[in-house]
């Protein structure tokens, strides 16, 4: 690689076994695959030893995300250059078909429920489809007991875990130790700590066809991960669309996220640092240094360090998120 990355740097999605995930997947991201299903997540940007990203496209196509943040440290992080271990973000879309598992996530403090080189799981979803039997759990009833949580069944999991049905545009922020699922009929993009750990406290009894056998639980790692004074987690409904105004949808220390809709061009990008860009609905032009990028749903860019300001240029009404990585101290 003899070329710093500068345009904008699209990816191949990895698409994930679930035994909870649909079919929609492939479509909505205009892949076809001769994978077996069903896929719950395709991972869109993910810097993970055994399931690394890969260029789609350009002079660097084929190489993995890691092996660009390692050739141009500067020019793909900028000023947050040396501070990540690894790009610190894991982004994927979710069709969740069946009930996600009833799970939590640790935090980045709780170490000794981490193994080696991970962190702990902070994440958020934009809801982008859902069906009228769709349900989000998120957070605890006030006075739940662990002897609540563990004897979770079908039958009682409505009564002792706040739920709500969710619509199309509600933002939903999920810290680590939360418990939380989702499912039946529901897509979402979901933006989180670059971690796969997560402990489940019940799982519908479902049964993977894969091993004809239910999955197993780790019930006193999630009890341990929990947050009990969370409370409930409801979701912010999305806002009446302001076209020359980003919403802020996220901040937290981990990421900060912005929607745009409308049809106005916007500015995208930041000087000295990356950021990555998500086409949620619609389509849109991308104005860089070198040229133009087109992109349509589903589509999702990082915008390397170097390649500084960029403009977008919609066409027509268009949904786009933009991801923002704060400095780690």
């Amino acid at each position: 690689m003899n070329k710093g990355p500068l345009d904008p740097l699209s990816f191949q999605p990895i698409l994930q076994y679930r035994l909870w995930g649909g079919t929609s997947l492939p479509e909505f991201l205009s892949m076809p695959t001769d994978q077996a299903g069903p896929f719950g997540e395709a991972w869109i940007l993910s810097d993970r030893e055994d399931c690394a990203s890969r260029v789609a496209e350009g002079p660097h196509k084929g190489k993995t995300l890691p092996d660009l943040i390692k050739a141009f440290p500067e020019a793909m992080m900028g000023r947050l250059a040396g501070q990540f271990r690894r790009f610190p973000l894991l982004l994927k879309f979710l069709d969740v078909q069946k009930m996600l598992s009833v799970q939590v996530h640790p935090s980045d403090d709780q170490k000794n429920l981490l193994p080696k080189d991970e962190t702990g799981k902070t994440e958020a979803w934009v809801v982008l489809e859902a069906a009228k039997e769709s349900r989000i759990y998120a957070g605890l009833n006030p006075g739940l007991s662990e002897k609540d949580l563990r004897s979770l069944s079908a039958a009682n999991a409505s009564d002792r875990l706040p739920s709500f049905t969710p619509k199309v545009g509600d933002s939903i922020f999920i810290p680590a130790g939360t418990v939380h699922s989702l499912g039946d009929g529901v897509r979402v993009f979901e933006i989180q700590e670059n971690s796969d750990v997560t402990f489940r406290l019940y799982d519908w009894d479902h049964i993977d066809p894969r091993t004809s056998a239910k999955r197993p639980l780790q019930v006193e790692q999630a009890l341990a991960s929990i947050n009990f004074g969370q409370g409930v987690i409801k979701p912010n409904s999305a806002k009446a669309p302001t076209p020359a105004e980003p919403e802020l949808l996220f901040d937290c220390r981990h990421f900060r996220v912005w929607r745009s809709r409308g049809n106005v061009p916007i500015e995208v990008g930041a000087l000295d640092e990356p950021r990555v860009l998500v086409c949620l609905e619609g389509c849109g032009g991308l104005v860089h240094k070198n040229g133009e990028t087109m992109l349509k749903t589903g589509a999702v860019v990082l915008l390397p360090a170097a390649g500084g300001l960029c403009q977008l240029r919609p066409k027509g009404f268009s949904n786009f998120l933009e991801i923002a990585i704060p400095d780690a101290a």
